[in-house]
């Protein structure tokens, strides 16, 4: 029985992920990452909710020593086909984080596990307390999630808008490597930028800049309306 509803999921799309086009952008977001962050050879990243592992694989080939957890056992098998030096990986589950004062940053990307849990800030918040728990003092976190005003803005037909849990809900077709469709259920939440300034406080960090991003295009942008997603960066003192 799977632990998380988006496991079958990945369980049908394997590499297939890697056709999105939201994932071409890896190099561009890797690169923003390591300036922002002043990521150097041999810091330590925690990539939670890997996916298929391409941020991991960047910074590895950068010779940051990046260690990628995911619940979909699909998704670790595939990130460790072909891992770089420096990139490990395992199946966990980001709600009960098991590292203690062990990373430098621990950043969790393109709602890999941050944002894609059913119970909505209450679940969301577990995932950032073990994130915290991870860090070394000075550590820094790192997340994107969607944004509720664009989400609501732009809503579109299909899309369910819970307002009261701020979750959007769609029925779509996902396809396999050999072109096999589904119809798939996929829960997003949403966040405003105090929402999760909110959150992340509660959870003993300080919030350093919320951006407005889109994938590919990670910036430093003022949150707007107008940008699918927002990138938060945050400090454990």
């Amino acid at each position: 029985m799977a632990d998380h509803w988006f496991e079958p999921i990945a369980e049908h799309l394997g590499r297939a992920y890697l056709r999105y086009s939201f994932t071409k952008g890896t190099v561009q977001e890797v690169d923003f990452l390591v300036e922002t962050l002043g990521l150097e050879p041999g810091m330590r990243v925690l990539d939670v909710g890997c996916g298929p592992g391409r941020h991991s694989h960047e910074l590895a080939r950068r010779g940051i020593v990046v260690h990628g957890i995911d619940i979909s056992r699909r998704f670790v098998d595939l990130s460790c086909d072909g891992a770089p030096p420096g990139a490990t990986f395992e199946r966990l589950d980001a709600r009960a984080l098991p590292f203690e004062g062990t990373f430098d940053v621990a950043m969790s990307l393109c709602q890999g596990a941050f944002g894609l849990l059913l119970k909505g800030a209450d679940e969301d918040a577990l995932v950032v307390a073990g994130m915290a728990r991870a860090l070394r003092p000075g550590g820094r976190v790192v997340l994107s999630a969607f944004n509720a005003y664009f989400a609501v803005r732009y809503h579109t037909d299909g899309v369910v808008f819970d307002a009261d849990l701020g979750i959007d809900h769609e029925r779509t077709e996902v396809r396999d490597e050999e072109g096999r469709a589904v119809e798939v259920d996929l829960h997003t939440n949403v966040y405003t930028p105090r929402e999760l300034r909110l959150l992340l406080a509660a959870q003993g960090l300080r919030v350093d800049d919320v951006w407005s991003v889109d994938p590919g295009r990670y910036r430093r942008d003022t949150p707007t309306t107008e940008s699918a997603e927002l990138l938060v960066v945050a400090t454990r003192p």
